[in-house]
């Protein structure tokens, strides 16, 4: 209301300079000073009033685009006590700042909200300014997968894992590659993919980290049984008639009318060939059979097993070879209350076999020793460990050991390492090595 007032009051100030300057330009023109004299006091103070009311408008709207330069939308202009001339410019001050707030607010939800995202997604996220390197963003499954607290430029990764870091560098954006990341004393194979975000006139690369090890190893894994199945099968069937027929055919041979017929020496050979036709056809089928065991378990019996149990169960049934071969056997476990949820049986099926490879790993070594060690890792995962000082592997055989009929050894049926990698599958954990040869190898078997 008394804005309005001071409206009207302003509109019959300006109608009013408008009369004095048109009466003045009369008088002026019609040679009456005397008018015109009378006429200034009115006129000099209607214009500097109008001047006094735009300089406050200026001032007012000078102080409002300072605060706007500075991002300050805090500030709440008073109205009621304000001079009326200025109460509808700090209305419209304020509603702008009302504004602005409510839409500060609703993108710091927005962007909380999108922080708790990244933060719960198991994917790692890392984003980098492509000129400088700085880093933007980066979640805490990234530092988790990476082993890193912080990481302030995308060039600092160099120092720690330099192929890494070329990989990330050099993907291109759309792009994706499986990489190895050690971690932990663990291999990681980690899914890479790129894009390009803009922000403030920067341009940043983001990066997703993405631990596909578990996927890859599963797949893998269901592909192998799916092969031997077949496999199996396909050779059951084909060599089963061959046995028999092999079996019939020295029966026949070995019969009083052959044996003492006048042709039995010149049988001999005849014999001697389908004998090593059966050896050889019983030989394959009880190796074929011995793989049908990996598709044999199905089912888990899950129990809390103390590994301090464990440990000394493996070392009395292992004590007589041990001895026998002059082995030293260490025992490393800080937290004998330390306990993980497993099938005990198919456990120490794996630990028994990973044992016997230990055995014969070191069994020609001046001093051979094999350890036995558990810890829990920062991401509260227990691992198991065998250690050996044995003759260990080359690189090129670490990724073939865990497959199936692949085996180092002469006599080795290629079975073992592939059953235990499936149990260490079912277990949801996996079976990791790391060797380096002539100083010996390490399994590492790691529980969720």
């Amino acid at each position: 209301m008394r804005f309005k007032q001071y409206e009207w009051w302003l509109t019959i100030k300006v109608l009013l300079l408008s009369a004095l300057l048109a009466a003045a330009a009369y008088f002026f023109i019609k040679a009456q000073y005397a008018f015109d004299i009378a006429l200034l006091p009115f006129i000099i103070y209607l214009i500097a009033n109008l001047i006094q009311y735009l300089k406050k408008i200026q001032k007012e709207v000078a102080e409002f685009a300072e605060a706007v330069k500075y991002r300050d939308f805090s500030r709440h202009y008073a109205i009621k006590t304000a001079p009326a001339s200025v109460q509808q410019l700090r209305a419209g001050f304020n509603e702008i700042n009302e504004t602005y707030q409510t839409i500060r607010r609703e993108r710091e939800t927005q962007y909380h909200y999108l922080q708790n995202i990244l933060e719960l997604v198991g994917t790692g996220i890392l984003s980098y300014e492509q000129n400088g390197g700085d880093t933007g963003w980066i979640n805490d499954a990234c530092k988790q997968l990476l082993g890193i607290p912080y990481l302030r430029s995308i060039h600092a990764l160099e120092l720690r894992d330099a192929a890494l870091y070329h990989e990330i560098i050099n993907l291109k954006v759309g792009d994706s590659k499986v990489v190895s990341i050690n971690r932990d004393q663990q291999v990681i194979k980690v899914l890479l993919t790129a894009s390009i975000i803009r922000n403030e006139g920067k341009i940043y690369k983001l990066v997703a980290f993405q631990n596909v090890s578990n996927a890859m190893d599963e797949s893998e894994s269901n592909a192998w049984q799916k092969l031997l199945n077949v496999m199996t099968h396909e050779i059951m069937n084909s060599v089963a008639p061959i046995s028999s027929l092999a079996d019939t055919l020295k029966n026949r041979l070995q019969q009083p009318q052959i044996a003492n017929s006048a042709v039995s020496a010149e049988l001999e050979d005849l014999e001697l060939g389908i004998d090593t036709i059966k050896r050889r056809s019983d030989g394959l089928l009880k190796f074929t059979q011995s793989y049908r065991s990996l598709n044999k378990i199905t089912k888990l019996e899950l129990e809390k097993i103390l590994v301090y149990d464990l440990f000394e169960n493996l070392n009395t049934l292992m004590l007589p070879t041990l001895e026998k071969k002059n082995i030293e056997l260490d025992i490393v476990l800080k937290d004998f209350n330390l306990a993980i949820e497993a099938d005990i049986n198919l456990l120490e099926q794996v630990m028994i076999n990973l044992l016997v490879n230990a055995i014969e790993a070191v069994k020609d070594q001046d001093e051979p020793q094999i350890t036995l060690s558990a810890e829990v890792l920062p991401s509260h995962k227990a691992v198991l460990k065998i250690a050996d000082n044995g003759i260990g592997m080359p690189p090129e055989l670490l990724d073939k050991i865990f497959i199936p009929f692949f085996s180092t050894r002469k006599t080795g049926s290629g079975i073992g390492l592939s059953l235990c990698k499936q149990i260490m599958l079912m277990h949801k954990g996996n079976i990791q090595v790391h060797s380096v040869e002539g100083k010996g190898t390490v399994f590492t078997l790691q529980f969720n």
